[in-house]
């Protein structure tokens, strides 16, 4: 059992763990889509600007592509996509409009009342690879309660490698084990744990929709698991 008593602060990942990306770009892109005379799968749409997502990070791991920031490997992807599913008519202010929907995304229906809660006892900071600006209007047009937004932009790095949550423990001021890191995703656990930190595992189900399956079962790798936020809130004892 953990000891919720030695936790001061808990960092949480933001996209899939916090807000709900694949609803969020679905629903902006069908909007846009009902001025555009071509028919697009916008929830395979949705999933492919995702998964361009690892290989654009691998790019810059490898220096291929100097230190980029999301905005603008979000915009690479999304670039190629447009090609690749024939929307045409856009211009460069629409473009940036649909590329800063990761900006708007919604939270999970749990998220605002849990992280309020868990804030009247701890420190919470969001945790991701999107940059500063970006984390700060998604906040902004979310309601995010943050006490502070850290990226992976301070360190030039992208989670899971150790030097995003050692930056991110620095910045803090607590020892690496007083700080808790949340995800829905394990490869992020598994890169906190290994800073030091602890560590909380709250799956989301419905990250990827319905016919993709999540592994959503307890995982004792991990000091603590939650259903959801509000779970995660009454098991920090707030």
């Amino acid at each position: 059992m953990i000891d919720i008593m030695g936790i001061k602060a808990l960092t949480f990942d933001v996209f899939g763990t916090v807000v709900d990306w694949r609803g969020s770009v679905i629903h902006e892109g069908k909007r846009l889509g009902s001025g555009l005379l071509v028919d697009v799968d916008w929830p395979a749409f949705a999933d492919a600007w995702r998964q361009g997502y690892e290989p654009a990070m691998a790019r810059v791991r490898t220096g291929e592509l100097p230190w980029t920031k999301i905005d603008d490997l979000h915009r690479m992807i999304l670039d190629r996509l447009l090609l690749e599913y024939g929307i045409e008519g856009l211009d460069e202010e629409r473009k940036d409009y649909l590329n800063r929907v990761w900006h708007r995304l919604a939270p999970w229906p749990d998220a605002i009342d849990g992280l309020n809660r868990i804030r009247d006892r701890y420190v919470i900071a969001a945790l991701s690879n999107g940059n500063v600006s970006l984390l700060t209007n998604m906040a902004k047009h979310a309601g995010l309660p943050w006490d502070c937004i850290l990226s992976a932009e301070l360190a030039k790095k992208y989670k899971p490698d150790r030097e995003v949550y050692q930056t991110a423990v620095e910045l803090l001021g607590f020892p690496s084990d007083q700080v808790m890191m949340v995800a829905a995703h394990k490869h992020d656990l598994d890169g906190a744990k290994m800073a030091g930190m602890r560590t909380a595992y709250v799956p989301r189900s419905l990250e990827f929709g319905t016919r993709h399956v999540v592994d959503v079962e307890p995982d004792d790798r991990y000091d603590m698991f939650a259903y959801d936020f509000n779970d995660l809130a009454s098991k920090l004892g707030t």
